[in-house]
């Protein structure tokens, strides 16, 4: 709280030699420019000055070996087309009607992205369930496009949230596709962590076997984000080459997002491959995550 100035118990006499008036005056002036003078030194203290150096020299970075890991859990996804939605009697609102999409060929990361990996690009982990190789959870949708945004820059590289189209390509298994009812096998066991044999938490990352294209935990695990808003429409209002519903010139708005996969805390029913769900993108929770993909164009190291 700021002090108030108190001027010091002089008795003013109604009419003062203008010699004492002077004085008094410039004994007033110091007492503010001292007063004044302690201020700005306080706003340079040198906690404030390491503060603000820290700030402007802060480079983000990956140490080679785990960015060569990273690189090379990248898999391709080859173009091709798929059955987007479904028309099980299981499938709800959201979920239909069918959709025929055409996919352009990118690449997806084989596992949900790891702790390790966004505490070293963020300096920082509030994940539930924590360990290095276990998925990065209670993170916002807007704390997952920081730290792509701070990866890129530390890489060169051009990573990104998956579009939802991409998503439920991958999980499908590509034009590797088996037409399996959980990403990888119609035994939920095989593939997935969810409520009967996650004992309510998320898990280590791979465990479980991969779908048809070595991807890890599609089904199950955590939920993953992507880049694209939740509408219970979507199949109606998207076109049929790469969909995406969005504003890509005004992503950081706040929105309902797209989160895809299923959880640790779901049925079998639940974890179904077609199905969707939303969150908010300021929401954390500590069953969702996210999985990055990478554009094509971008060299990638074997």
């Amino acid at each position: 709280m700021h002090k108030v100035f108190q001027f010091p118990n002089i008795l003013l006499p109604s009419i003062m030699p203008m010699s004492q008036l002077t004085l008094l005056i410039s004994l007033l002036s110091v007492s503010f420019v001292s007063n004044a003078d302690n201020i700005a030194e306080l706003t340079k203290s040198p906690a404030t000055k390491v503060e603000s150096t820290a700030t402007k020299q802060r480079v983000f970075s990956l140490p080679k070996p785990m960015f060569d890991n990273l690189m090379k859990n990248m898999v391709l996804v080859e173009a091709g087309s798929f059955s987007m939605g479904s028309d099980s009697p299981k499938a709800r609102n959201r979920e239909q009607p069918v959709k025929q999409v055409t996919i352009d060929a990118f690449y997806i990361g084989k596992y949900e992205l790891t702790q390790d990996i966004f505490e070293e690009i963020m300096g920082w982990n509030n994940s539930f369930f924590s360990c290095d190789k276990c998925p990065v959870n209670n993170i916002s949708w807007f704390n997952m496009m920081l730290f792509v945004e701070r990866l890129n820059t530390a890489t060169g590289k051009k990573f990104n949230l998956p579009t939802e189209a991409q998503w439920a390509y991958a999980a499908k298994g590509g034009n590797k596709s088996k037409g399996y009812k959980y990403s990888g096998s119609n035994d939920i066991n095989d593939v997935a962590w969810f409520a009967k044999n996650a004992n309510n938490k998320s898990q280590p990352v791979g465990l479980k076997k991969p779908n048809e294209l070595g991807l890890f935990d599609m089904t199950g695990n955590l939920w993953e984000f992507c880049l694209d808003d939740m509408s219970r429409n979507t199949y109606r209002l998207t076109k049929n080459h790469n969909p995406f519903l969005g504003d890509k010139d005004n992503l950081r708005r706040k929105a309902l997002k797209v989160i895809r996969g299923g959880g640790y805390e779901f049925s079998a029913d639940e974890n179904l491959v077609f199905m969707r769900d939303g969150a908010t993108n300021n929401v954390r929770m500590a069953d969702i995550g996210f999985r990055l993909v990478m554009n094509i164009d971008n060299e990638h190291t074997k």
